[in-house]
């Protein structure tokens, strides 16, 4: 069986959906640029291009979807907000489509919003024998305030867990998303490496993400760590005291 991948970029989040049938597989290709859309009230449209990259034509429906984030989920809903042109579009191999992504609302005053445009691909209705591949790609749509001074404002602890790992929190209490690069923790006293962990999670304004990792060694409560990362809004850096997560503070995390 031959194996496919598909590669979007760390902003894209692609997904594959099979239906099994005896045989080899097969599977559409397509390709989004730009991998992420910005509009404001001085920007209300913008242009992605898909482009087909197989050897077969490709049918492909628009959807456009409120985003949120809440207790570390994502959380799509349908929404009137953001308008995409075409809605469903046929691609000859190798060729592209120009899609059009429109503002139907103002922005809000002070905080950005967030929407994704869901790309699916329509599976043809006559199918060999054969697995079929099909593609759904979900692309993030930012809207940014009329508040010209929008941003990220993170807020980070660091606990220890009851089996020595540590839980890295980052709250987002400004007005605008972040998207985290890999998280690099270290001992603030003398830089001394204590752990890292590889994400491309974004956090949405109002929202909180936690990931755990595990040091290199074992840490005493107290322990001063430097949390950084390198961001799409640049690089952050936080100094936090490591505290030892009690049943109260789990719990408090996790409704977050």
């Amino acid at each position: 069986m031959k194996t496919i991948q598909v590669l979007f970029g760390q902003a894209l989040l692609g997904l594959a959906f099979l239906s099994a049938l005896p045989g080899a597989a097969e599977a559409a290709a397509f390709t989004v640029a730009p991998v992420r859309v910005t509009l404001s009230a001085k920007q209300t449209i913008a242009a992605i291009t898909v482009s087909n990259t197989s050897s077969e034509p490709t049918l492909v429906q628009l959807e456009t979807m409120q985003w949120s984030q809440a207790q570390e989920k994502e959380i799509l809903d349908p929404s009137t907000g953001v308008l995409a042109t075409p809605p469903i579009f046929s691609i000859p191999a190798g060729g592209s489509q120009i899609v059009r992504v429109g503002l139907r609302r103002a922005p809000d005053a002070k905080q950005e919003l967030t929407y994704r445009l869901i790309l699916r691909e329509i599976p043809p209705a006559e199918r060999t024998a054969g697995l079929r591949v099909t593609l759904k790609v979900s692309l993030p749509v930012f809207v940014a305030p009329v508040a010209a001074n929008a941003a990220p404002l993170l807020r980070w602890r660091a606990l220890r867990t009851a089996d020595g790992n540590i839980r890295i929190v980052a709250a987002n209490a400004g007005t605008a998303h972040v998207q985290l690069g890999q998280l690099e923790i270290a001992q603030a006293a003398d830089g001394t490496p204590v752990a890292t962990r590889p994400t491309a999670d974004y956090v949405l304004p109002d929202n909180t993400r936690t990931w755990i990792v595990s040091p290199k060694s074992a840490l005493v409560a107290g322990t001063l760590l430097r949390v950084s990362s390198q961001t799409d809004a640049g690089k952050v850096q936080s100094d936090v005291a490591l505290e030892n997560e009690t049943a109260d503070t789990a719990a408090t995390t996790a409704a977050r």
